[in-house]
C-alpha cells in the first residue's frame, strides 16, 4: 500500500509584461499573466503541478486634471485686450487619450464675464504667452492628445470689457473631457480603450474645470532690477569669487487709485552672502533685523532683503531699494 507522507502546496504567482509606472499605475493594454504552481511530495517523490495560465489585458483608465497656473489674480485695466490666463491640462490616466478643450466665461457670482477671444498652446515650452510662436487652438482640429502622465499648456485669451471699477473680478474656466467618454466614475465603455481594451471612467469623471480670476486694477505698480559688479579683488569690476554686487531695486506707480500695502521681497541669491549693513530704501539705511523700521534681511523670509514701503499712488515718488552680497 502506497502511502502519502506529506503534501506541501507552494503557490508561485508569476507576473509578465511589466510596464513603467505613471500617475495611474500600469499602462492600458498590458497584459497581466499568471500560473499558479503546487510542489508536494508522495514517498520519496518531489511532485510539481502547474495550473491553467490565466491573462488579463488592463483597462485604460480616463482620468484628466487641470489646474490654472498663473501665481495669483490676473491684474487688468478696463478695456485692456489679449489678456493671457494660463492652464495646464494633464492626462492622469493610464493609456494615450484626446482632451477636447471648452471655455466658460459665464461663471456665477464674479463681477463681469471676461470676453473669449482664443486659446493658444505653449509651442516653445516656456511658460509664456508669445504672440506669433505659439499655436492656435482649433476645437475638433487639435484637441491635445496625450500620453499617460503628459501635460500640455494653455494660454486662455480674452478681451477686458470697458467702465469697470477698480478690484472688479472675472472669472473663466476652462473644461478639459475625455473624447473616449466621460460620467459617474467606474463607467465602462466597452472595447473604446487603447488596444480595444475596455475604458473605465477615472475618479475626475473624466472631465474637469480649472478657474482663473482677472481683477481690475486702474493702478500699475511697476518693479525694475538692475545690478553692478565691484569691488573685485583683482580687477575692479569682474564677477569672480570675492567681488560684490549691488542690487538696484526701483518701483514706481501709474494710473488712478492707491496700491496699498506694497512689499517688496528679494531672495539672496545663491552663491552669495548677503553684506551685513547695506540694506537702504531711498538712500537711508535700514537695519538687517525685523524691528520699527521699514525693512529687513531674513527677519520676514529666511534668505531674503524684505521692504515694506506701505500705500503707493501715482503721485508717489519712485521707490528704490538697495543692498549689497559678496559672491563665494
Amino acid at each position: 500500500m502506497r502511502r502519502l507522507l506529506a503534501g506541501i502546496a507552494i503557490f508561485t504567482v508569476v507576473l509578465f509584461g511589466g510596464a513603467a509606472a505613471n500617475a495611474a499605475g500600469t499602462a492600458a493594454g498590458t497584459d497581466i499573466t499568471n500560473k499558479a504552481t503546487v510542489t508536494y511530495t508522495v514517498g520519496a517523490a518531489t511532485m510539481t503541478a502547474n495550473s491553467n495560465t490565466t491573462t488579463l489585458k488592463v483597462a485604460e483608465l480616463l482620468n484628466v486634471s487641470v489646474t490654472w497656473q498663473d501665481a495669483g489674480s490676473i491684474q487688468v485695466s478696463p478695456g485692456a485686450t489679449n489678456q493671457a490666463a494660463t492652464f495646464r491640462v494633464t492626462n492622469t490616466g493610464n493609456g494615450t487619450e484626446t482632451f477636447p478643450l471648452s471655455l466658460n466665461a459665464a461663471i456665477p457670482g464674479d463681477n463681469f464675464d471676461p470676453v473669449f477671444v482664443k486659446m493658444y498652446f505653449d509651442s516653445n515650452n516656456n511658460g509664456v504667452y508669445d504672440a506669433g510662436t505659439d499655436s492656435a487652438y482649433a476645437a475638433g482640429t487639435n484637441d491635445p492628445t496625450l500620453a499617460a502622465d503628459a501635460k500640455v499648456t494653455v494660454f486662455v485669451l480674452d478681451d477686458i470689457p470697458a467702465g469697470l471699477a477698480d478690484a472688479a473680478a472675472g472669472k473663466v474656466g476652462l473644461t478639459a473631457t475625455a473624447k473616449t467618454g466621460s460620467g459617474a466614475a467606474g463607467t465602462v465603455i466597452a472595447g473604446a480603450g487603447d488596444g480595444g481594451t475596455d475604458a473605465v471612467v477615472g475618479t475626475s469623471g473624466a472631465t474637469q474645470t480649472a478657474q482663473a480670476t482677472y481683477v481690475v486694477a486702474n493702478i500699475t505698480v511697476t518693479v525694475a532690477k538692475a545690478q553692478a559688479v565691484q569691488n573685485d579683488p583683482v580687477f575692479g569690476t569682474k564677477p569672480v569669487p570675492g567681488a560684490t554686487i549691488r542690487y538696484t531695486i526701483t518701483v514706481t506707480v501709474t494710473g488712478t487709485g492707491t496700491a496699498v500695502g506694497v512689499v517688496i521681497t528679494d531672495p539672496i541669491p545663491a552663491n552669495t552672502t548677503y553684506t551685513a549693513g547695506t540694506l537702504t530704501l531711498n538712500g537711508a539705511t535700514l537695519s538687517d533685523a525685523k524691528d520699527g523700521d521699514k525693512g529687513d534681511v531674513g527677519g520676514t523670509t529666511a534668505g531674503t532683503a524684505t521692504v515694506a514701503v506701505g500705500d503707493l499712488t501715482s503721485a508717489s515718488l519712485a521707490q528704490t531699494i538697495t543692498f549689497d552680497v559678496k559672491i563665494n
